[in-house]
């Protein structure tokens, strides 16, 4: 018998553990004639509220349930690898407990992968029902800029829900980076990938974890993780800058040359100073967040802890 292993990260998702998992059982008799088994492991990432005491329940009643519970909120990145790490599965599915992945396309997900020969099946969202506009906005810009300053692909849209068979597993395991971007690293291993399309789902209960300010900061990981084109961006202003400032000397050495040196313009003197100094803070910015990566990554500090585990 097969198994596939069912990732579920959680952060305060107390009302959604059971409705996940009974979601998730209206797919078993599909599975069941293909003798397929699941394994269903929630990683709980620090949650304030119930989240543990509910996958314990649940547990008790299917043993199949399995819990990973981190010492404080490491974040979903870490959550995503550690239940890769503990995954046993033949094939390895990542969901998230508010339904807004719905478990209805695992079935062909998976018919996908072992009767058409794909590695992975991942999915996308054609639209972002319910989202606020100016989010939306600024997420289709960040797919835009990202696949025009990194070779890694990131399809707009894509959803952290994917089905993946053990080897393509096996080498995102092989990235042991700190800091890390699951979509550009799914980008990035390769491998046949084939996207299911989806109209998006609305959060099924409790709210959203990801505020406006985390989803930037994200974006700003991914960027730095997979594109050094803003080192590039502030070598270029650091030559455009240099070859103003020749300009501007030659202009004002003819200029005085031929009508003098009046004492007017400070102004725009000013102007032009802070105009370079907020250049150089933003090329020191850059150069900043790469270096704080790297130290971070030197370190080798543990990606998560483990405080309990069923």
């Amino acid at each position: 018998m097969e198994l596939i292993s069912v990732l579920v990260p959680c952060y305060n998702e107390e009302e959604n553990v059971f409705d996940f998992y009974n979601e998730l059982m209206k797919t078993e008799s599909y599975f069941k004639e293909r003798d397929v088994d699941f394994e269903i492991i929630y990683i709980n990432d620090g949650s304030k509220d119930g989240t543990v005491s509910e996958v314990k329940k649940l547990h008790e009643q299917d043993e199949r349930v399995h819990l990973i519970s981190f010492s404080r909120n490491f974040g979903k990145e870490s959550a995503i690898y550690a239940g890769l790490q503990k995954a046993k599965g033949d094939y390895v599915v990542m969901m998230d407990a508010d339904l807004q992945d719905p478990p209805a396309l695992l079935p062909e997900m998976y018919t996908a992968i072992v009767d058409e020969g794909y590695d992975s099946v991942a999915t996308r969202r054609v639209s972002r029902k319910g989202e606020p506009p100016i989010r939306s906005w600024f997420a289709r810009r960040f797919y835009s800029l990202m696949n025009k300053m990194s070779k890694t692909e990131i399809v707009d849209g894509a959803r952290d829900y994917r089905l993946m068979s053990r080897q393509f597993v096996d080498a995102i395991l092989s990235m042991e980076e700190y800091n890390r971007f699951s979509k550009g690293i799914f980008g990035w291993v390769g491998f046949d990938t084939k996207w299911l399309e989806y109209e998006n789902i609305e959060r099924q209960k409790g709210e959203t974890k990801w505020s406006f300010w985390k989803l930037f900061l994200y974006a700003l990981d991914g960027i730095i993780a997979f594109s050094t084109s803003p080192l590039s961006f502030a070598s270029i202003l650091g030559v455009l800058f240099c070859f103003l400032a020749f300009v501007l000397i030659v202009v004002i050495i003819v200029r005085t040359a031929l009508i003098g040196d009046p004492t007017s313009g400070w102004p725009s003197l000013v102007c032009i100073i802070s105009l370079i100094s907020g250049v150089q803070l933003l090329c020191l910015g850059i150069v900043g967040q790469y270096l704080s990566k790297t130290y971070l990554e030197v370190k080798k500090r543990p990606i998560y802890l483990v405080k309990e585990e069923i």
